[in-house]
């Protein structure tokens, strides 16, 4: 009577360990990285956040792209669209109160990781000029125009 016990239990121990010794390269679960080597992107970004953490965090993201496809400027082109609620972080009168990612920013230009070109018809329609933005924006006639024409026109990949 004891061996019709046996038999289910060594199943179940032989279906058990048969997991546990399971392929430890899952695509899944693994802590392993990748060395995936990445050649220079064009991208652009569509930025219209007006947080300023969320701002940081995408500076943060082109900062990074720039560095793991080789910080060329010859050969990539990162680019940063500023429209809606973005265009306020960037106004010389807020720069106290935004200084830290503004400083990026900055530096991010004038390394030339980045480019931040800002729509100057999302500007003018929250009452600012072009002379009330920081001089490393660059502003364009209109944000949506020059997503497109960097996607269409330059091959940039789109990214939000």
């Amino acid at each position: 009577m004891h061996r019709l016990y046996i038999i289910p239990a060594v199943l179940l121990l032989f279906t058990y360990s048969h997991l546990a010794l399971a392929d430890n390269e899952a695509h899944w679960g693994t802590s392993k990285t990748s060395h995936a080597e990445y050649r220079p992107q064009k991208v652009v970004y569509d930025v219209t956040t007006g947080d300023v953490k969320a701002m940081a965090h995408v500076l943060d993201r082109a900062s990074h792209l720039s560095k793991i496809t080789g910080a060329d400027p010859f050969e990539q082109s990162i680019v940063l669209v500023l429209h809606g609620s973005s265009i306020k972080l960037f106004a010389i009168k807020n720069t106290a109160k935004y200084k830290a990612m503004l400083n990026r920013a900055q530096s991010l230009v004038q390394s030339e990781a980045i480019s931040i070109k800002m729509c100057q018809l999302s500007a003018e329609g929250q009452g600012f000029q072009p002379e009330d933005i920081h001089g490393f924006v660059k502003m364009v006639p209109m944000g949506d125009a020059e997503i497109v024409r960097l996607q269409y026109e330059e091959g940039h990949a789109y990214m939000q």
